[in-house]
């Protein structure tokens, strides 16, 4: 239960630079602990509202915060209890879907492969819930759609592979 005593570093809402290192360091902390792939850690830690913490660090944190928050997402959606959960609860699944879609059109922008990678991963993840397949039809970034990012992707082979098999999953032509 220890992470548990970091959740406040994980709810301020300042974004001067001490702040952003205890939520950086907070972030790697549970990040560790869901790297573990065990579905006991994610069973703790979902009721903790670690999903809205993780949402709130990806609006506001710094890149490397935003990257971070967006890999434990990551992991959450990867284990079938965390798909699960966060696709159960409408609030729940379009606030994950408003704020990755803020970040991918924020990337057009300010470039960052290694949070465009963890983005598509977690959308990918998404589309394998029917019903989040159905939503991310029309809810899907026209960015990911279109040649926007290909120049990036061309040198990840491994993101280039998520993102068609996203398309395809949501019934969109390969780029």
């Amino acid at each position: 239960k220890i992470p548990f005593y970091l959740y406040p570093f994980l709810d301020t809402t300042s974004e001067s630079r001490p702040f952003e290192y205890l939520r950086l360091t907070s972030l790697g902390v549970i990040g560790a602990l869901v790297k573990a792939d065990d579905t006991d850690v994610i069973r703790v830690l979902l009721p903790t509202q670690i999903i809205q913490r993780c949402l709130r660090a990806m609006q506001m944190g710094s890149e490397l915060s935003k990257t971070v928050a967006t890999f434990i997402l990551r992991r959450c959606l990867l284990d079938n209890l965390g798909l699960s959960y966060i696709c159960t609860t409408p609030e729940l699944f379009f606030a994950v879907v408003r704020v990755l879609g803020n970040m991918v059109g924020a990337l057009a922008e300010q470039p960052s492969s290694s949070l465009l990678k963890h983005i598509i991963r977690c959308y990918l993840r998404l589309s394998y819930n029917r019903r989040a397949c159905d939503v991310l039809r029309t809810h899907l970034p026209l960015i990911l759609r279109d040649t926007t990012f290909s120049s990036r992707l061309s040198e990840d082979r491994v993101t280039k592979k998520w993102l068609q098999q996203l398309l395809h999953n949501v019934g969109n032509r390969r780029i």
